[in-house]
């Protein structure tokens, strides 16, 4: 049985990460410990690491490899799909209600109740929105929030990191009002973390772990907009 050392992170949200370059690990696990401090936050995201973990356990950070990713004007968008979007019957909106949206990604999941989306996480993220760096997508149906996702933007990189949805195809109109507004605005990629079959099926691309920290590196310098993405995405919308 292989073993592969996890380093602990220091206390100062400032110390840097382990290089996810030279992680061995076959999950892409690259460290433990530390806080969900914005500044470490966003010097996670910077190079391509992102927690996940649950409630009985240390904070986790990993960095996997492939990754799966979204490449703007590259979703597959089925009949059916394109179909439901051009009737109309569902509105959506950006940074309208984040906390909605990231408390609906907290709902528990059909599988087994249980949910990643931690009262700490939760809050730092509520906190990254507030300082501009954190969005959300809003599907609603007759007024009501059906569905939506939320993420993370460095300059021309958006992080998703999860969506919901309470009405058949909410969440899938969600990422395809994402992925056609980042198009617009010139993002390089959107990183989804890891592969699942229901991404495949709308068109998620693997990278390798070089492939895709040469894309981040280039799409976190490039500038963007700090800031409510509310007015932004209804300027597309007229």
């Amino acid at each position: 049985m292989h073993r592969y050392p996890i380093p602990c992170l220091p206390p100062d949200p400032n110390a840097p990460f382990p290089n996810p370059a030279g992680n061995l690990h076959p999950d892409g696990l690259l460290a433990w410990g530390g806080d969900l401090h914005p500044n470490r936050l966003l010097n996670a995201y910077r190079q391509g690491v992102f927690p996940w973990y649950g409630e009985d356990s240390p904070i986790l950070w990993w960095s996997p490899k492939p990754r799966a990713v979204f490449l703007p004007g590259h979703v597959h968008v089925s009949r059916r799909l394109a179909r439901t979007i051009r009737q109309g019957t569902f509105k959506v909106s950006m940074d309208e209600d984040f906390a909605a949206v990231i408390d609906g990604c907290a709902g528990p999941r059909s599988d087994d109740g249980g949910t990643w989306i931690t009262p700490e996480l939760r809050s730092a993220f509520l906190h990254l929105h507030e300082a501009g760096h954190a969005h959300s997508v809003e599907v609603r149906f007759d007024g009501e929030l059906v569905g939506g996702l939320y993420g993370l933007s460095l300059g021309k990189v958006f992080f998703a990191e999860s969506k919901f949805h309470r009405r058949r195809d909410a969440s899938k109109i969600a990422l395809v009002a994402l992925m056609q507004a980042l198009e617009h605005w010139g993002f390089l990629l959107a990183d989804c973390q890891v592969w699942n079959p229901h991404l495949e099926r709308m068109g998620v691309r693997l990278l390798s772990g070089d492939e895709f920290r040469a894309v981040l590196r280039a799409g976190i310098d490039r500038p963007d907009r700090v800031g409510s993405w509310h007015e932004r995405f209804l300027a597309l919308r007229r």
